[in-house]
């Protein structure tokens, strides 16, 4: 049995929208891509490429897939570890468009969700990673599939763009398991999914 492990980009007001660059992702007329660039120190790259030490499998939303597909094939240098996994192991992309990938190694799931996701994690030996696919972590979020959230935050504010947890939500308990931040102030934090939340009350009784 797989872990379903998250690794996602968020500014400080949770906006997971075009980290990468200006043109990857202008829905809504952001016009903000590309904050996460000038946070890339040495740090930062020391925990991405302990991150894909890691992968038996990658679960791509089709966005996420599209601009990966655009790029990491055209990487061939072996020596390069992220082009080596990404281009060698299974990717999974859950799409009712993407009908001929041309990405070695591609398979698309559709259907039901919950369904083929929990199938594809119970054949997956080792982490199915979900990188950046925001839309497609709100919904396994809510599904109750994913076991780990790598949580990267960057010290900038937006004020606009698509935001990981909106209203609307399903409620949710994270275990804090280990953090850290780079010397640019990125707060790389890793939770596990802990279930739903508990509540409490700082009131005091009547009688104390």
């Amino acid at each position: 049995m797989g872990k379903l492990v998250s690794t996602i980009f968020v500014t400080l007001d949770g906006v997971y929208q075009a980290p990468g660059g200006p043109q990857e992702d202008t829905r809504g007329g952001f016009e903000h891509g590309g904050w996460s660039f000038v946070y890339g120190d040495e740090d930062f790259g020391r925990f991405v490429g302990e991150v894909f030490e890691r992968p038996a499998a990658f679960l791509l939303g089709r966005r996420t897939y599209d601009i990966f597909a655009s790029h990491w094939p055209k990487v061939t240098d072996p020596a390069d570890r992220i082009a080596a996994q990404l281009n060698a192991l299974p990717k999974y992309v859950p799409s009712s468009t993407l009908t001929d990938p041309a990405w070695s190694g591609t398979t698309v799931i559709g259907g039901d969700l919950a369904k083929e996701v929990t199938a594809l994690k119970e054949r997956t030996d080792g982490e199915l990673q979900v990188h950046g696919s925001g839309a497609l972590v709100q919904s396994l979020l809510d599904l109750g599939l994913v076991d780990t959230v790598h949580l990267v935050t960057f010290p900038v504010v937006l004020g606009t763009g698509l935001r990981l947890f909106k209203e609307g939500a399903v409620p949710t308990k994270f275990r804090h398991t280990g953090g850290r931040t780079t010397p640019a102030g990125v707060s790389i934090q890793s939770y596990d999914v802990a279930g739903r939340p508990d509540y409490g009350s700082y009131e005091l009784p009547e009688n104390a």
